[in-house]
């Protein structure tokens, strides 16, 4: 190969990988695709979930599919938005890592918003792992019913964290709970934690999102495997 070709591959070849850093350069789309981790979604529920119009969210989202970050099948008349594979979630993943590790502004904004997280327990997923296996802890997702549906912890119950308040008595005394939602920065089980030691129970939060734990390959389980398992 001639200089001038190698100089060419290597031009066309940055600028495709520059395509994906483009599409993700936006917050709005970062946020977009922190969703889509979770399962997919219509362009009126994220919409709604990330504060954005309709035609703002369209347009965040075609960005994302012409990088090909995320996928769109027709469910009747509605279009069902998802991430495009596994990878796409590592990538989002080594951008957050990458950004804690470098930004001391994410610590500072983390210790701003979330003031009572510095008295939580803390549970990383291997410990919960073994908690589990041991029958130690009840584990609750407080994510949207939704969520829950399309994948969680195995050996998780759902109860959403809006309808904590109501259900907090279902929630069983005998043991310490563990509450999870959907990652590291989502405050639905900030939020649980402090409503169940508000009502004395022993509750700490998992450092880890369902994302995260499933990204690992730990133990995950949909609402049609329990059903079809008499679950």
């Amino acid at each position: 190969m001639e200089k001038s070709q190698k100089r060419q591959f290597k031009n066309q070849l940055f600028e495709q990988f520059a395509r994906i850093g483009q599409a993700i350069s936006n917050p709005h789309r970062l946020e977009l695709l922190d969703v889509l981790a979770q399962g997919e979604r219509s362009v009126e529920q994220l919409a709604n979930e990330t504060s954005l119009t309709l035609a703002n969210a369209s347009q965040h989202l075609q960005v994302l599919r012409q990088a090909g970050l995320i996928v769109a099948r027709r469910d009747g008349v509605r279009v069902l938005y998802a991430l495009a594979g596994p990878e796409v979630f590592t990538l989002y993943q080594a951008l957050r890592s990458a950004a804690e590790t470098r930004l001391a502004e994410i610590q500072r904004v983390v210790d701003t918003f979330l003031v009572d997280r510095a008295q939580m327990e803390v549970v990383g997923a291997d410990e919960l792992r073994r908690r589990l296996a041991s029958g130690e802890v009840t584990l609750l997702d407080v994510r949207p019913a939704l969520e829950y549906q399309q994948g969680h912890i195995a050996g998780a119950q759902s109860v959403p964290i809006d309808a904590l308040p109501e259900r907090i008595t279902e929630v069983p005394t005998d043991r310490p709970i563990v509450a999870y939602c959907r990652g590291p920065y989502c405050v639905y089980a900030d939020e649980a934690v402090m409503l169940l030691r508000a009502h004395g129970l022993q509750a700490a939060r998992l450092s880890v999102g369902f994302p995260d734990w499933r990204a690992a390959g730990l133990p995950i389980a949909t609402t049609d495997d329990e059903l079809s398992s008499g679950g």
